[in-house]
């Protein structure tokens, strides 16, 4: 099956050259791009240092008993709102159901609870 592209002529094609309108150098250079209204002297030289971050080692202690607290914390409200979710889907699976049961005509659509289950009498009681 032969393609189907349209024929061009060479006069239809044309190169345009992207020039970015705030880099007064072009990115080759090695160095940080300086912008038209920025002096160089205010640019960020690199990313930032993650010293702040450290903790001295002979400083503070690290409170591992309040830690531990906000982790259990964090993990039982995430299993609060994920069986919240769980409990949510299935709610709307439900009402979706009795709902399409309702719509299609239908007049027994509410859901019946089984019966209570009796212990099973013996022969000798009847």
């Amino acid at each position: 099956m032969p393609s189907q592209q349209p024929i061009m002529t060479s006069g239809e094609h044309r190169v345009i050259k992207f020039r970015p309108r705030t880099l007064a150098k072009p990115p080759g250079d090695g160095r940080a791009a300086v912008q038209d209204n920025v002096s160089p002297h205010s640019l960020r030289r690199g990313p930032d240092d993650l010293s702040r971050f450290r903790r001295p080692l002979d400083g503070e202690v690290d409170d591992y008993r309040h830690r531990m607290v906000m982790n259990i914390a964090a993990l039982a409200f995430t299993l609060v709102l994920t069986g919240i979710g769980v409990w949510l889907a299935t709610t709307i699976a439900d009402m979706r159901r009795t709902q399409d049961c309702v719509l299609v005509g239908r007049r027994d659509c509410a859901k019946i609870p089984p019966p209570q289950a009796f212990p099973p009498r013996s022969a000798e009681s009847i």
